[in-house]
C-alpha cells in the first residue's frame, strides 16, 4: 500500500552543469515520495563545462569544454561508465604518450635515453618506481577519500617531489608531461593530485575515452529523461534561511528579481560561482564562508581549436593526443582522430595553470596565431590548410587542490550546515578530484541524502538517519544502473 503524502516537497537545482544535471536524473531514482524540482541555470544553455561546439566554415564539432573522460573500470566499478552505457552512448578510446621537446617527440624510454642520455633514463625510472610505490591504483582510485592515506609521509607540495628528480631533463620532461592535466603549477598542488596526474598516463590505473559526435550528448540525452523543470537565464543571487526553516532564493531572471522558499536545496555550482552568492543569517553565512575558503585554490585552463581542410600530419603522427612543451606544457588533441571518415582535420590546443591565466588577456587573433606557431615540425603543411579557429577561456574554472589541502569526511564537504541545519547540499567536482567522474559521485551522494531526507516526510534528518560515509565505492548502493 503507498504512504499518502499530504504535501509535494519542493526541491531547487542551481545550476545546470553536468553536477546539476547528475544530481536531478539520479534523485528521481533515490526518492521514493514525489517532489517537484525546478534546475536554475544562471546561462542561456545547459551543460556547464561539456561544450561540443563546431566551426562556422564546416560543420566540424570540437570540444570546447571538457575533452575526455576518464575509465576508472581497470580498478574498480565506473559509475560514469555505467552511466553512459545506460544513456546508450557509443565511445571511442582515446590514447596518447608522446611529449615534443626542443621540437623532437619524445614517445618510449629508448627515446628518452637518446635525448637525455643514461642518466635521464635513470633518474626517470627512479621517479616512476616512487610514484607507483606510493600511490598504488587502489589509493589511486580512492585518493579523494579522507582514510585512504596521509601526505605526511612526504613533502605536502607536489613541486617538493619534482625536485628530488636530479636529472634536469628528466625534471623537465615530467613537469611538462603533466602541466595540462594539472591546469596549475606544481607549487600550488599536493603531492596526491600530481601523482594522480601523473599516474594516469598509465592504463593499470587508468584510461580514456570520448563520446562519438561530442561529450555534449551526456546532456542532450540526460535533459531528454529528466522530468524536473528548467528555468534558464536564472542567476542565483542570495540564500537565506526561512523562520519555517525553508530556504529562500534570491535570483535574477530575465523579467526581473525573483524569489522562491523551496524545503530542500542543491548548489550546483563551480566554486568561482558559489563565491559570489550572498549568504544571509548565522550559521549559514559562516559556514559557507568556511566551505568556500576550504576549497579556494582556483586552476585555469585556455582552450584553442583550429580546423583544416584536410588533416596533413596523418601518417606521421597517429595518436589522439600529444603534449609540447609550448605554453609550459600543454596538450596538443587531434580531434579529427575520433572521426577519421572526416575529410577535415581538427586540432586542440589545451593551456593550463599560470599559461592558461596570463595568455587569456591576449585576443582570439592573437591566440590562434601563436597555437599554429607552435605546432610541432611534424604537423608540417597544417597551416596552408588552416581555415578557422576558437578559442574558450575556462579560468579559475576548475581545482589546484580539489578536496582541499586535508581531505573532509564526506557529509562536511556536502552539507556545510550539518544534518540538523536547513536542507541545504552543495554538488561539485572541485569536492573530489576536478572531473566529471567526481562530480557524478558528489551528485550522487547528494541524491542519496536528499531522498532519505525526501522520505522522512521532514525538513530535518531524523536522529537515527544512516551515515552515509559510510557507503563506499563498489557497494551496490553507489551503482548507476
Amino acid at each position: 500500500m503507498k504512504r499518502p503524502w499530504a504535501h509535494i516537497p519542493r526541491v531547487a537545482i542551481v545550476g545546470g552543469g553536468p553536477g546539476g544535471l547528475f544530481t536531478a536524473h539520479m534523485l528521481e531514482r533515490h526518492a521514493s515520495r514525489p517532489f517537484e524540482a525546478t534546475v536554475f541555470e544562471a546561462s542561456d544553455r545547459l551543460g556547464g563545462k561539456l561544450v561540443t561546439a563546431s566551426f562556422q566554415s564546416l560543420d566540424a564539432p570540437y570540444e570546447a569544454g571538457a575533452a575526455e573522460l576518464y575509465d576508472n573500470s581497470p580498478v574498480d566499478e565506473d559509475p560514469l561508465r555505467e552511466l553512459v552505457a545506460e544513456l546508450g552512448l557509443p565511445t571511442v578510446s582515446m590514447n596518447g604518450g608522446a611529449v615534443w621537446l626542443d621540437g623532437e617527440r619524445v614517445s618510449t624510454l629508448e627515446d628518452l635515453r637518446r635525448r637525455g642520455g643514461p642518466s635521464a633514463l635513470r633518474a626517470f625510472e627512479a621517479f616512476d618506481r616512487a610514484a607507483h610505490g606510493w600511490m598504488g591504483t587502489r589509493q589511486f582510485y580512492d585518493s579523494d577519500l579522507p582514510e585512504s592515506f596521509t601526505d605526511e609521509r612526504t613533502p605536502a607540495l607536489f613541486a617538493q617531489w619534482l625536485e628530488r628528480i636530479g636529472d634536469p631533463f628528466t625534471r623537465r620532461y615530467v613537469e611538462r608531461l603533466i602541466h595540462s592535466d594539472l591546469a596549475a603549477e606544481p607549487h600550488q598542488t599536493n603531492l596526491r593530485y600530481g601523482l594522480q596526474n601523473y599516474l594516469m598516463n598509465d592504463p593499470a590505473y587508468m584510461r580514456l575515452y570520448a563520446i562519438e559526435g561530442g561529450n555534449e550528448r551526456i546532456v542532450h540525452e540526460l535533459v531528454r529523461r529528466q522530468r524536473a523543470s528548467v528555468q534558464l537565464g536564472c542567476a542565483l543571487e542570495s540564500v537565506r534561511t526561512s523562520a519555517q526553516g525553508r530556504v529562500r532564493l534570491t535570483l535574477r531572471s530575465p523579467h526581473g528579481p525573483l524569489e522562491r522558499e523551496f524545503e530542500h536545496v542543491v548548489l550546483a555550482l563551480s566554486h568561482d560561482h558559489l563565491a559570489q552568492v550572498r549568504f544571509e543569517g548565522e550559521p549559514l553565512r559562516s559556514e559557507l564562508q568556511r566551505h568556500i575558503a576550504h576549497y579556494d585554490h582556483p586552476a585555469h585552463y585556455l582552450r584553442i581549436s583550429l580546423l583544416f581542410s584536410h588533416a596533413p600530419w596523418r601518417g606521421a603522427f597517429e595518436e589522439s593526443f600529444g603534449i609540447s612543451e609550448r605554453f609550459g606544457g600543454a596538450c596538443l588533441y587531434d580531434e579529427s582522430a575520433r572521426r577519421p571518415q572526416a575529410p577535415y582535420g581538427v586540432l586542440g590546443w589545451l593551456l593550463g595553470g599560470d599559461s592558461a591565466r596570463e595568455h587569456a588577456a591576449r585576443s582570439d587573433a592573437e591566440l590562434i596565431e601563436l597555437a599554429l606557431d607552435a605546432l610541432p615540425s611534424e604537423f608540417a603543411g597544417a597551416r596552408g590548410a588552416f581555415l578557422e579557429g576558437r578559442v574558450h577561456r575556462w579560468i579559475g574554472a576548475v581545482n589546484a587542490l580539489p578536496g582541499g589541502r586535508v581531505p573532509e569526511p564526506l557529509e562536511r564537504r556536502h552539507l556545510p550546515c550539518g544534518r540538523s541545519g536547513p536542507s541545504l547540499h552543495i554538488v561539485g567536482d572541485y569536492l573530489y578530484d576536478s572531473t566529471l567522474n567526481g562530480v557524478l559521485e558528489s551528485a550522487h551522494y547528494v541524491a542519496q541524502a536528499l531522498g532519505a531526507r525526501l522520505e522522512q516526510g521532514g525538513e530535518f534528518f531524523h536522529a537515527n538517519t544512516p551515515s552515509f560515509d559510510s557507503a563506499q565505492r563498489g557497494n551496490t548502493s553507489l551503482r548507476i544502473s
